[in-house]
């Protein structure tokens, strides 16, 4: 059967360090993609960051903006890492995106490369799931201007610089004082984010359906200041109060230096990421292989 989607873009890993075997290995496995999708009667587009990179020149090219508005499906190739940039960049698009892991993790990138022809075969023919993930939206206000303005699908995080001593944030939620905390920094985390740095910080993992964000301090100098699960609605302001070299970056890819008396305001964004899963998908599935639970057991 033909694909129900006519023109599919391919987004692969453009990180420097992919160099070598490696490289090669990753733009065989775009080729190899680009003919199967061909084969099932796809017009296929090569991102043009990705063409670059990889060196791939045997199929047209195209930049983001233009695939958000020309094309009807975004294919990734690589890790989780590689899928919250894309997904970043096209969610005001509403493309939808299907995930082949090249990488470790594999939580939002689902399909495994060794089987992808098997599972997407079905899914290009209209046999899919398909969820929605919500975005962060976070601005650095220092004084009247903003000076960085950002999008995250996993998380925010505000922490100390190379320094030994801890950041002094003021955290308010929706105008209303929290607290100040000493930390080496804070995470404001989505659900789909929970399984990331925050999860390691010791905050709770959180279905990707549920409409909140984690708060997690990271390394706190008062025991007691915990986690907590804030609804999506809430409107987060962390003010630097004391720390030098602080910093603020959003999934761990867009870095802002911060100096005392910037504000981070962390809102929902109005924009979505959509993904795309094999039938059957389930989400407790992704968490039990990814986080190897019942290991050795009946």
């Amino acid at each position: 059967m033909k694909s129900v989607f006519r023109h599919v873009a391919l987004f692969g890993k453009t990180h420097a360090n992919v160099q070598g075997p490696a490289l090669e290995h990753s733009r065989q496995v775009l080729d190899d993609v680009a003919q199967f999708l061909a084969r099932r009667g796809c017009d296929v587009v090569i991102e043009k960051d990705t063409a670059l990179h990889m060196g791939l020149h045997l199929y047209p090219t195209l930049d983001v903006p233009t695939i958000g508005t020309e094309c009807d499906l975004g294919l990734v190739i690589g890790g989780d890492g590689t899928m919250l940039g894309v997904g970043r960049q096209v969610a005001r698009y509403q493309l939808p995106l299907i995930g082949i892991n090249q990488g470790r993790l594999g939580f939002i990138t689902d399909i495994p490369l060794q089987s992808y022809q098997e599972l997407l075969g079905p899914m290009l023919t209209g046999r899919h799931q398909e969820e929605c993930r919500q975005l962060l939206h976070a601005r650095v206000e220092r004084g009247q201007d903003c000076v960085f303005d950002a999008l995250a699908l996993n998380d925010v995080v505000v922490y100390r610089g190379g320094t030994a001593g801890m950041v002094e944030l003021r955290v308010d939620v929706n105008g209303h004082f929290v607290a100040n905390q000493r930390a080496d920094g804070l995470i404001i985390a989505t659900p789909t984010g929970s399984t990331a740095y925050s999860l390691s910080a010791g905050g709770p993992l959180m279905h990707p359906a549920l409409g909140g964000w984690v708060m997690a301090p990271i390394a706190p100098h008062t025991l007691s200041n915990r986690p907590i699960v804030l609804p999506d609605s809430a409107e987060i302001g962390i003010e630097i109060v004391a720390g030098r070299y602080a910093s603020a970056n959003f999934d761990m890819q867009s870095l802002a230096s911060l100096m005392i008396g910037d504000r981070i305001i962390v809102r929902r964004s109005q924009h979505q990421a959509r993904f795309l899963h094999p039938e059957g998908w389930n989400y407790f599935d992704t968490l039990r292989k990814k986080m190897h639970w019942n290991e050795g057991g009946a």
